[in-house]
């Protein structure tokens, strides 16, 4: 991965089962000049018992369907295979990058099938070990979401994927909340930081707050992957479309995200940059005579003044210049030059 911060739109199960609709989030996503948008990509007999109740915030933000199972609401919304040539031809042609999280380990060997670049793998399975082996095994990168997980559990998952051969520094940590939308007083944002000094690793964030400061605030505090959910229209019926950012904001957080990489890319050191220095003269000022004054004249502190502009003598000065004889004869508003006096 480059040295920019990473973005990755996460459309994940937000085409609601519609190839149409996971082509219309690809162009959405491309148009934001995100890096990569990212599907989710499951059968889903192999990840969820078909008892398993759904989660309060699937049962909220779908409250009109009768059935609350998460076996029928994941079954809807599964990927069919021959849909991914058709998606990553898409990504090609709108210049973004695809990727997919597969959360069971048949479809992690699918997706090593069509090569995507690196393995993200979700929160949910961060205390499963075979999963961790097997995408381990693949030897990609490995980005590595951490909601409801604390500082054992990820150090647990890491020396699972350490153990098949991962090095730390292709290794990623996301700091996330799993709680679609996350309340602000739950980020606890300053924990990736925590997860870096505690582990030595390089971090990111995977939000699921409503809006897009959060995100842009991770990438002035150092994350290096920014993970968002977004949507065509966050009233369609689905589990994580009320969390999701609708394409323009999008657009801004991407946009808030490069201006906030570009704004602490500096050396650090406080100094002046090279577009302030030539208004340097122009905001400071310099000694200047309060009055008319004559030659041969000992100047007070009362017969001076600092005005604009600061291409004579800085004020920072004035103790040197009071008691100092004029040479010459000389009006009010003069900017004194070291030559006038003796």
């Amino acid at each position: 991965m480059n040295q920019k911060v990473v973005i990755i739109a996460e459309a994940g199960v937000n085409h609601n089962g519609d190839f149409d609709r996971a082509i219309q989030l690809i162009d959405a996503a491309a148009q934001a000049g995100a890096d990569y948008v990212k599907f989710q990509t499951f059968k889903a007999e192999n990840i969820v018992n078909p008892n398993a109740i759904k989660a309060e915030y699937q049962i909220q933000n779908m409250a009109d369907e009768e059935d609350t199972t998460q076996f029928s609401m994941l079954k809807k919304l599964e990927m069919q295979d021959d849909w991914y040539p058709h998606l990553i031809a898409r990504c090609t042609e709108k210049e973004i990058k695809f990727l997919s999280t597969g959360f069971d380990i048949q479809s992690i060997d699918f997706l090593e099938g069509i090569e995507i670049p690196f393995y993200k793998i979700p929160s949910g399975e961060i205390t499963n070990k075979p999963y961790l082996q097997n995408v381990a095994r693949k030897g990609k990168e490995i980005i590595l979401s951490t909601g409801m997980a604390n500082l054992q559990e990820i150090k647990e998952a890491i020396e699972v994927i350490e153990a098949e051969g991962i090095a730390r520094e292709r290794i990623i940590v996301l700091h996330c909340n799993t709680e679609y939308p996350t309340p602000m007083k739950d980020v606890n944002l300053l924990a990736m930081n925590h997860i870096s000094n505690e582990l030595g690793l390089r971090v990111g964030y995977s939000d699921h707050t409503l809006g897009i400061e959060v995100p842009i605030a991770a990438v002035a505090l150092g994350a290096c992957v920014i993970e968002k959910h977004f949507t065509l229209d966050r009233t369609l019926p689905g589990p994580d479309h009320a969390a999701s950012l609708e394409p323009n904001e999008l657009i801004a957080m991407v946009k808030g995200i490069r201006n906030i990489e570009l704004a602490i890319s500096g050396s650090g050191v406080k100094e002046p940059s090279h577009s302030e220095k030539k208004n340097i003269d122009i905001a400071r000022k310099s000694l200047h005579l309060k009055k008319d004054l004559k030659k041969e004249h000992i100047l007070k502190g009362d017969d001076l003044i600092a005005l604009r502009p600061g291409d004579g003598i800085t004020p920072m000065q004035i103790d040197n210049i009071i008691g100092k004889k004029l040479l010459v004869d000389l009006p009010k508003g003069h900017k004194i030059q070291m030559n006038d006096l003796v």
